[in-house]
């Protein structure tokens, strides 16, 4: 298989690649993908690797009969996963909506590599995603040199997914151009993708679908037209319902980072964790947790996702120039990064916001002081 995806060995296994800096979820998690394997014993839809059943529990987290144990891949209501799998066991195309941070590259990718064991078949969606990367491209010197033929045909991941079986997916759908998305429609409502200049069609064997992500808060994206948006089933996924799963999700991501980047291990970072993520909740609330104060909102988003990052490089703060235990001076710069996007609003917002809220917090002076030093 092509990408550094996941290998299958001769016994229809899973087998991890070469490590890589930043591991396909397939080659990531290959163990619990090949033990999940070995215990299925439920109906697998045509040329999926597991049941819908174990891609869940791949998703979700458990421990199988054997005792080895799942680690979630996702912490959120187990309902919204359960649709986003049967929907790829049915002919209708998934997508994933959110606002920023709420893990919908994440889920799509570990959806892609638990169906078909291959996440790379990826399209990258920007303003200037041309046609020829949803559909097919060509290679010119091979076509001047011998006009249209299949050798001088470049497929697209969409059209190789087609080919193959497998899972196609499509980063941020909507900031790609209208009519190249409209190039989708006849992809998944006929499962035929048209080769014109050769008199011949792909047509999609059984396996094929596709997971696409959309963001659904970002300023100059190009909506869906009708039509296209027919041949979706809509998974909207919700920011953490609670400060606690949110807390869980945060340092669970950033303990995977850690070991992936080969982090110098640090101490318990929990504290800091849930002091910026409280941060993050309120600011975007627009209310403290109490309930008892009205704050205003900056421009930024403060993600789940942001926090992750931010708690990531306070630990290599930490491990590297501290003590080796997360304190506030190390999360407190990221902090101030991330909500501080535009300097003329945002500035004015945080400084609000530390004097009313963070000042008066009980043990908080620390956290207060470390971002007082830090803001400019």
């Amino acid at each position: 298989m092509c990408g550094g995806g996941l290998v299958t060995d001769s016994s229809g296994g899973f087998e991890a690649a070469p490590s890589a800096l930043r591991p396909h979820a397939e080659d990531a998690f290959a163990e619990e993908l090949r033990a999940l394997a070995a215990a299925d014993d439920r109906p697998r839809p045509a040329r999926w690797r597991l049941s819908p059943w174990a891609v869940c529990t791949y998703l979700l987290g458990g421990e199988l009969p054997g005792g080895t144990v799942i680690t979630p891949k996702y912490v959120g209501p187990r309902r919204l996963v359960e649709v986003a799998v049967s929907t790829l066991a049915t002919d209708r195309a998934l997508l994933l909506l959110g606002v920023p941070g709420t893990a919908k590259t994440w889920v799509s990718e570990h959806l892609a590599a638990a169906v078909s064991g291959d996440s790379t078949l990826l399209v990258q969606g920007t303003a200037g995603t041309s046609e020829e990367a949803v559909r097919y491209g060509w290679n010119y010197a091979q076509l001047l040199a011998e006009g249209p033929s299949r050798k001088a045909l470049v497929p697209s991941p969409v059209m190789r997914a087609m080919a193959e079986g497998g899972t196609a997916r499509v980063e941020e759908l909507t900031r790609i151009p209208a009519d190249v998305q409209d190039s989708l429609i006849t992809v998944l409502s006929e499962k035929t993708l048209p080769l014109p200049e050769l008199g011949e069609e792909v047509q999609a064997v059984r396996g094929f679908n596709l997971i696409a992500t959309a963001n659904d808060r970002d300023r100059g994206v190009n909506e869906l037209s009708s039509a296209l948006r027919r041949r979706f089933n809509t998974v909207v996924l919700p920011l953490p319902e609670s400060a606690e799963a949110e807390v869980e999700i945060v340092a669970r991501r950033v303990d995977q980072l850690g070991r992936s980047l080969e982090l110098p291990s640090a101490a318990d970072g929990t504290a800091e964790i849930r002091r910026v993520v409280t941060v993050f909740r309120e600011l975007r609330d627009g209310v403290t947790a109490d309930g008892r104060t009205r704050i205003k909102s900056p421009s930024g988003t403060l993600s789940t996702a942001e926090a992750i990052s931010v708690v990531t490089g306070g630990m290599a703060l930490a491990a590297h120039f501290g003590d080796g235990v997360l304190r506030a001076a190390d999360v407190a710069a990221g902090v101030l990064g991330a909500v501080v996007r535009d300097p003329a609003s945002d500035r004015v917002v945080w400084q609000e916001y530390l004097e009313a809220v963070v000042r008066e917090r009980d043990g908080w002076k620390d956290f207060y002081r470390a971002c007082r030093e830090a803001s400019p």
